[in-house]
């Protein structure tokens, strides 16, 4: 594999694209090329396969968008001749959306393959011979098994994070499809980690691949994170009371489960703001409309599961805040990735329970930096994590003192109630931090290679949990490895959700 070593572009115009791409982007008002763009539409123009590590929000859709419609408008074949395979429903609407975006004034045709909604329409789009499919692994395979999807004219493979589909147990899905296409094509794999299993898919798919690694496991610098020690059941109360305080403009709140989701969204819209859910149980019209209505100003707060965590690009998110803490230091940077994009300010809040020491060590072993405790006013009951080191012999949290300054406001302002008026407190977290101290003194849908199209939409209507719940439970057990991963696929082949398909 090839690393990146040209100077990357500074402007779209220097990569000589034809006209009506060009005025595309300017009516994108895509002004200058962002650094994974910078570095991989000029390989991929050239007809290279390309290897992409980046997050979300690092602008790779345009990056890999951008030579496909130069190479479609300039070779007019019949379709369709590029596929992009994702993960998610969200994720693939998304790319089309973007393809049609950057294709506007062109006669391309684009469409959209996946599960929780009629086969009908889908169909009817494919006898037009589009140019670009965007689909989830699912439900193309049950087209193409019905003989509705002819794939022999594909040039273009895009498969994007691939490591999320490797995480839903899509491999052998990916697998089956490659078979479908011609053996002379084009490949571009998008991800952000690079785990054993995709790194070997990579090396089978991709010829001498030019390979662009833009900061693919640091969250963007613009991100401020915070910890918020609370208890389990003052969970809601805590969110409220952050809700009251700080700069809100448009937030994502992430919940482990889907009831909760359902229900904190509720509470909050009876509580007067605007807030919707996003969960599995939802059915695509209902997930459409949520997404609409966020994305429109409609709601300011969206309260989702990890199916919102990969995918959904959304301007100007002020917050995300975990009201459950991820299960794994990825879903931590995948959720807070909403935020922070293209180099806006952000804030990530994540509310935390003596529990979670290890995964807090972990989250910032990852991110290569400490996240600081606040210790909201009202709030100082919470116990610190128990595997940070910042527990006493007594078992009680070692909460910071007021000072003398917040005492004085606190005490002047009493007549406003308790927490009224006082600032949060706040404290350094970071195992090495505990070390110094120590030394002074932690789709979804899932298709199983070998089950019929019939199997797969009777799945479907059993199942109904969202994209990276699974993974998120599973992960919470403590150890790794192959057992687990055999045990989760066994587990999956049986429980597919076909919403994301």
């Amino acid at each position: 594999m090839s690393q990146a070593d040209s100077t990357p572009v500074t402007s779209f115009s220097q990569f000589e694209l034809i006209e009506p791409l060009n005025k595309a982007i300017e009516m994108a008002k895509y002004s200058a090329p962002r650094p994974i763009q910078a570095t991989a539409i000029g390989p991929a123009l050239e007809g290279r396969d390309v290897l992409g590590l980046a997050q979300t929000g690092t602008g790779k859709t345009a990056a890999f968008a951008i030579p496909c419609i130069e190479h479609l408008l300039r070779r007019n074949k019949p379709g369709p001749r590029v596929l992009v395979v994702g993960p998610t429903r969200e994720l693939v609407t998304q790319i089309e959306e973007e393809f049609r975006k950057l294709s506007r004034g062109t006669q391309l045709r684009t469409m959209t393959i996946y599960g929780g909604i009629s086969e009908k329409p889908q169909i009817k789009k494919l006898e037009r011979r589009p140019d670009v499919i965007c689909a989830c692994p699912g439900r193309l395979l049950d087209l193409l098994g019905q003989g509705y999807v002819d794939l022999s004219r594909v040039d273009t493979l895009i498969l994007d994070e691939a490591d999320h589909m490797f995480d839903m147990g899509f491999l052998p899905d990916i697998k089956r499809i490659l078979g479908h296409l011609q053996k002379q094509r084009q490949n571009l794999l998008f991800a952000a980690t690079m785990p054993r299993e995709i790194r070997r898919l990579a090396e089978q798919m991709l010829v001498d691949p030019f390979v662009v690694e833009i900061d693919h496991s640091v969250p963007a610098s613009t991100i401020e994170h915070a910890l918020y020690p609370v208890v389990e059941k003052r969970k809601a109360e805590m969110l409220r009371q952050l809700l009251q305080q700080d700069d809100f403009k448009s937030a994502i709140v992430f919940t482990r489960t889907k009831r909760r989701a359902r229900q904190l969204a509720e509470k909050l819209d009876r509580d007067g703001h605007r807030a919707v859910a996003l969960q599995g149980n939802m059915s695509q019209n209902q997930r459409d409309r949520a997404m609409k209505g966020f994305r429109q100003n409609n709601f300011d707060i969206l309260v989702a599961t990890d199916i919102a965590a990969r995918g959904i690009d959304v301007e100007q998110i002020s917050h995300v805040i975990n009201l459950d803490i991820p299960n794994t230091p990825e879903a931590y940077t995948h959720r807070i990735g909403r935020t922070g994009r293209s180099e806006r300010e952000g804030k990530a809040f994540t509310f935390i329970t003596e529990d979670d020491g290890e995964m807090i060590r972990a989250i910032e072993k990852s991110i290569g930096a400490s996240i600081e405790i606040i210790t909201l006013p009202g709030f100082e009951e919470a116990l610190l994590p128990s595997r940070t080191g910042r527990k006493n012999s007594s078992g009680k949290s070692n909460r910071s003192r007021p000072s003398s300054r917040s005492s004085s406001r606190s005490s002047s302002r009493s007549s406003s109630g308790p927490g009224q008026g006082r600032k949060p407190k706040r404290r350094r977290s970071s195992a090495s931090s505990d070390s110094s101290r120590q030394n002074s003194g932690g789709d979804s849908s899932h298709s199983s290679g070998n089950r019929s199209p019939q199997q797969r939409r009777n799945s479907a209507d059993r199942s109904a949990s969202p994209a990276g719940e699974g993974k998120s439970r599973r992960s919470s057990r403590p150890g790794s490895g192959s057992q687990q991963r055999s045990a989760s696929s066994s587990r999956r082949k049986g429980n597919s959700d076909s919403q994301n398909r």
